[in-house]
């Protein structure tokens, strides 16, 4: 699959935008999407991150964020693996720079939607390095 331009999506991208559509689709598209997408929420605050990086973070969270999706998020299951794949590439760019804080602050805010064992299956998606555990 190849990914679509989203940096064309950055204005798409808004605080408030991005809280209500985990929330909207936090169960349907599992835990390791909105763990990858809280994460690189987060790490927007971080003052480790470039601005170059903080760019291609907006660009993809507003890709999740739009509708206009190369597959609707309305296709059950294949839906949101565009957006997932988005999510994951930007992960392996700024991997480096992921504070175990961050982290904490993601696995803290997925344990208020999920259950115990769906952390458990979204924890192994970053277990060591996102390049080494893909989706």
């Amino acid at each position: 699959m190849e990914l679509p331009d989203f940096m064309a999506y950055k204005d798409k991208f808004s605080q408030s935008e991005f809280i209500s559509k985990i929330e909207r689709i936090a169960k349907r598209s599992g835990a390791k999407l909105v763990y990858a997408a809280l994460i690189l929420y987060y790490t927007l605050a971080s003052d480790k991150v470039s601005v170059k990086d903080k760019a291609i973070i907006i660009g993809a969270l507003g890709y999740l964020i739009s509708p206009l999706d190369i597959i609707p998020d309305a296709i059950p299951i294949a839906g949101l693996g565009d957006d997932l794949a988005v999510l994951i590439y930007v992960l392996k760019k700024i991997w480096v720079d992921v504070s175990e804080d961050v982290k904490k602050k993601a696995h803290d805010r997925l344990s208020q939607w999920f259950d115990e064992d769906e952390i458990t299956d979204a924890d192994d998606l970053f277990k060591d390095d996102p390049v080494e555990n893909p989706v």
